[in-house]
């Protein structure tokens, strides 16, 4: 959500830091600002801007120099989004600043007991408090005023910390909110997220949860919010600022919908074992024994990750024959669920940092369950909580709105399915079939990809519909889901998922010429099961739109998708629905890669 932007060195720190916010755009945020100083400054200098970073960058003097900052683009949690409300917050005397990633749960009690004392304050953020909770601090070092303001919190928090008495630093921590330094030359960064990094530097630390850091030109420390050192040894990502550019495309979902191919390949590179008809997954953590120990599979994820999830479910239960249903993984936390030491658990995660999924893994760890993590971004918190798991090769994913990272999760549990199966009693036939299928992926994306004109014109035909039904059964329910969720998020108009098989039980009441439905009919055991559905749609003059391996008669339009392995269909067809979300926002002249009230990453509750 929110993002966050430091830099101390010698460099002017301004441009610094607006090119930093504008790499954290794809977050989704309402308001904008930064602070700078340097040794030789008399204090703080701060500018703040609701609406875009443009808008913050006309609102910078042209004098505004310093060679340490820190900024912030803020998503509206307490308080509507507003120049007072927008981050970073300062304290009365000008001396500290402060940006915040999370929510403070008992801000609301540190607040009244501050205005007791006399403080006031300006803004309606819960983030103000630990302003003046660090300012009123009589500790002598700025590593100890921000701990001991951190044990009066409760809540989850990312910051990065500046005060006007030492200029020389910025002090960071982390507690469920990430915070990623970056390591440069006689220069130090430090920010929310990778994606503000890569231009400058690709040796990275990522903090833990109950962490702090000290941030030198020359030098950093990190350390627990108890004092006491810990080792940070830097790492090299591989993405590079290249991979965060548009490349010619209009828009970052465009880019990344035609980026599938090419990071479906990634995601099999080196990983298929022809000889014995299986997969190479040593970073699960879990040999044979183990695989064949798991009695259930329970998939937790949010979104678009539980949607890819649900189709992973059905993989593993098709070609392991192991029971395994997902579920979303905000409902699981809260549900006092039953922990069954024979039940694999695996947690699905873009950005490897989502709150609810993160929170659930935890839960899951302290009761003493296995957890696998299939996640994007490597070093996350995700990542580094489980057990063992996944990384699913997507590459950058910018748009909000994840298109390339659902295809490559999808593709991760086909061969986590296929590596379960094989080590108990999926035949040497099917796992040499399955991986011709997996090999197949990429070039049958490349010619989906090439009836996007043609998608484009039913775009415009369905853009004025108020509302679309989406169905599907069994295979084609997931995908349903996914399609209708990408049309909501994207172009606004109202969409549903039903199963197919749920039509008559209710959903039927609300077809009429103004509600097109979207069928997803593979050529399957379910295929006339599939036909007969739309016969009844069509039956009360209701529109249908077919994703299918062949024309059917009773769609008023039908997109062909090639066909591959039964099990492995999801995955194709899931493609040509994200065409038809992107073209009819854009014939909505929506904002594509940010949607309204939408965030890329979701780090907070």
């Amino acid at each position: 959500m929110c993002g966050i932007v430091g830099y101390i060195g010698k460099r002017d720190v301004a441009p610094l830091l607006l090119e930093g916010l504008q790499r954290l755009e794809y977050r989704g945020y309402d308001s904008a600002g930064i602070v700078v100083t340097s040794p030789k400054a008399a204090g703080l200098k701060m500018v703040k801007a609701k609406g875009r970073v443009r808008d913050l960058e006309a609102k910078v003097p042209a004098r505004f120099k310093g060679t340490t900052g820190i900024a912030h683009t803020r998503w509206a949690t307490h308080g509507a989004p507003s120049d007072l409300n927008a981050h970073p917050h300062m304290s009365a005397d000008n001396k500290v600043a402060v940006v915040h990633n999370g929510i403070i749960d008992n801000a609301a009690d540190l607040r009244r007991k501050l205005e007791a004392d006399g403080v006031e304050f300006l803004s309606e953020t819960d983030t103000e408090v630990l302003v003046h909770l660090i300012a009123r601090s009589e500790a002598q070092k700025l590593e100890d005023k921000v701990r001991e303001t951190l044990r009066l919190i409760e809540g989850t928090y990312g910051i990065a910390v500046m005060h006007a008495d030492f200029p020389e630093r910025i002090v960071v921590a982390r507690n469920g909110s990430p915070v990623v330094l970056g390591i440069g030359e006689k220069e130090m960064f430090v920010a929310s997220d990778i994606a503000a990094l890569v231009a400058h530097t690709r040796q990275i630390v990522t903090l833990d949860d109950g962490e702090m850091a000290t941030l030198k030109a020359d030098d950093f420390r990190t350390y627990t919010t108890e004092g006491t050192r810990t080792t940070a040894e830097p790492t090299t990502v591989e993405w590079e600022a290249a991979s965060y550019d548009m490349g010619g495309h209009d828009t970052y979902m465009h880019k990344e919908i035609h980026e599938q191919a090419e990071a479906v390949d990634r995601v099999l590179r080196g990983r298929i074992d022809d000889r014995f008809s299986t997969v190479h997954l040593g970073g699960l953590n879990l040999d044979a024994r183990d695989a064949r120990a798991v009695r259930r599979v329970k998939i937790l994820g949010c979104g678009t990750s539980y949607h890819a999830g649900q189709i992973g479910a059905q993989m593993i239960e098709e070609l392991a024959r192991i029971p395994a249903d997902a579920e979303p993984a905000s409902e699981f936390r809260y549900r006092n669920a039953v922990v069954d030491p024979d039940t694999l658990y695996i947690a699905v995660s873009q950005s490897g940092e989502t709150y609810d999924v993160l929170a659930a893994v935890q839960e899951l760890k302290r009761k003493g369950a296995r957890v696998l993590g299939i996640v994007n971004v490597v070093g996350s918190a995700i990542a580094r909580e489980a057990d063992g798991g996944m990384y699913v090769h997507a590459g950058p994913e910018v748009c909000v709105v994840s298109t390339k990272c659902f295809t490559n999760t999808c593709v991760a549990f086909a061969l986590l399915a296929l590596h379960l199966g094989r080590t108990r009693d999926l035949s040497v036939r099917d796992g040499k079939r399955i991986i011709e299928g997996l090999r197949k992926l990429p070039a049958q994306i490349e010619e989906m990809l090439k009836q996007e004109e043609d998608v484009k014109k039913l775009a415009a035909q369905y853009a004025d519909a108020r509302s679309m039904l989406f169905i599907g059964r069994v295979r084609g329910y997931p995908v349903a889901r996914e399609a209708s969720l990408k049309l909501k998020e994207v172009s606004y108009i109202h969409a549903e998922a039903y199963p197919a098989s749920e039509l008559k039980h209710g959903p039927l009441a609300l077809i009429e010429p103004a509600l097109p439905t979207v069928a997803i009919v593979p050529d399957d055991d379910l295929l006339e099961k599939n036909r007969a559905a739309m016969e009844e749609i069509k039956a009360r003059s209701g529109q249908i739109l077919a994703v299918a391996h062949q024309e059917q008669e009773k769609a008023d339009h039908t997109i062909v998708v090639p066909k591959n392995e039964d099990e492995l269909d999801p995955i194709l067809m899931g493609i040509p629905l994200q065409l038809l979300a992107y073209h009819t926002a854009l014939s909505l002249g929506r904002d594509i890669d940010k949607p309204r009230n939408l965030a890329k990453s979701v780090t907070v509750e």
